[in-house]
């Protein structure tokens, strides 16, 4: 059977995660817009219309489904001191059964960037994907040379696993990523940047 949760919110010491709605439209185009050149070395090209309201509606309207079908857990992190939108994180390609696991994604807007607040949400999403979801293992890839992003994940306690060949399409090419992983019962021990 499958569980309905529309209703989710998570809060963290200094932010609220929750599913994105129409009425961010204005404040996700600028920021990503102002953050386009930082963003963009790291992420799938963007579309033509990715900044267009028509496409962002396409995307809350994806989140709301994804949210409601178990599929995937979209959230934008939103600062509680004056409820300014930093950045996004969502648990995708949630697999149940034998599997029991997602794959995290984040960005986060330049101005925001290296202040913890994308540390405090992966967090919160694993504590939640552990305690609600009932998920055994989440996956995170990114670019070997985003140390930053690479860090992040150690520090959150992610481990290094592997290399993945050709794993995704950057700036229009097959680029080979770095996979870590956290698992649920992790009896790897801590990483060197725990």
């Amino acid at each position: 059977m499958l569980t309905v949760r529309r209703k989710v919110r998570l809060e963290t010491e200094r932010m609220t995660l929750r599913p994105p709605t129409h009425a961010d439209f204005r404040d996700w185009t600028s920021l990503r817009r102002m953050s386009e050149a930082f963003l963009v070395p790291w992420e799938p090209a963007w579309a033509e219309d990715h900044l267009t309201r028509k496409a962002f509606t396409n995307r809350v309207y994806w989140a709301n489904r994804s949210i409601a079908q178990g599929t995937a857990l979209p959230l934008f992190l939103i600062r509680r001191e004056d409820q300014r939108l930093l950045g996004a994180i969502t648990l995708d390609n949630i697999r149940r059964g034998p599997a029991q696991s997602g794959t995290l994604g984040y960005w986060i807007g330049e101005p925001h960037a290296r202040q913890g607040y994308m540390r405090e949400a992966i967090e919160a999403v694993v504590h939640h994907a552990w305690t609600r979801l009932d998920l055994s293992r989440l996956e995170a890839a990114c670019l070997p040379e985003n140390t930053a992003s690479r860090g992040l994940l150690e520090k959150a306690g992610f481990k290094y696993e592997g290399v993945a060949q050709s794993y995704l399409q950057i700036a229009g090419r097959w680029r080979t990523h770095v996979l870590y992983a956290a698992l649920r019962a992790d009896r790897r021990g801590k990483t060197d940047a725990g």
